[in-house]
């Protein structure tokens, strides 16, 4: 087998049992139980809870996904629209930024490889 390979295997010590929420119109939560090995619950883990959404943009869907800091489902809903509004703020930041990256940079015209002249970035 090729020694440039990821190692595939599943870690038996960190599974999860997953449960998933939805009201069919903003997101859904993802409840994420801990097990252990053999399937049982594994009460020395916490149970984390992750939401997800998609948010519509002129280019399309944009996917948000982010952690939830809850104790149970009651909360995790609590907490969900502010949690979704956060993680658009930070992806629009992340946007914005490499916008402001790839403006920055100096395109010299004809110094492509071979795509109808495109140019090479500089920094």
């Amino acid at each position: 087998m090729n020694d440039r390979m990821p190692d595939l295997n599943m870690d038996a010590e960190s599974l999860y049992r997953e449960e998933v929420f939805t009201d069919q119109k903003i997101g859904t939560i993802r409840q994420l139980i801990p097990i252990t090995g053999d399937g049982e619950t594994d009460p020395a883990r916490q149970v984390m809870y992750l939401g997800s959404a998609q948010m519509m943009t002129p280019a399309g869907a944009l996917p948000l996904s982010f952690k939830l800091e809850a104790n149970n489902v009651a909360e995790a809903v609590a907490g969900f629209g502010e949690a979704a509004k956060q993680a658009l703020e930070h992806t629009l930041e992340e946007i914005q930024e490499m916008q402001r990256q790839a403006a920055s940079s100096i395109v010299i015209p004809g110094q492509g490889g071979g795509l109808g002249g495109v140019g090479i970035k500089m920094p």
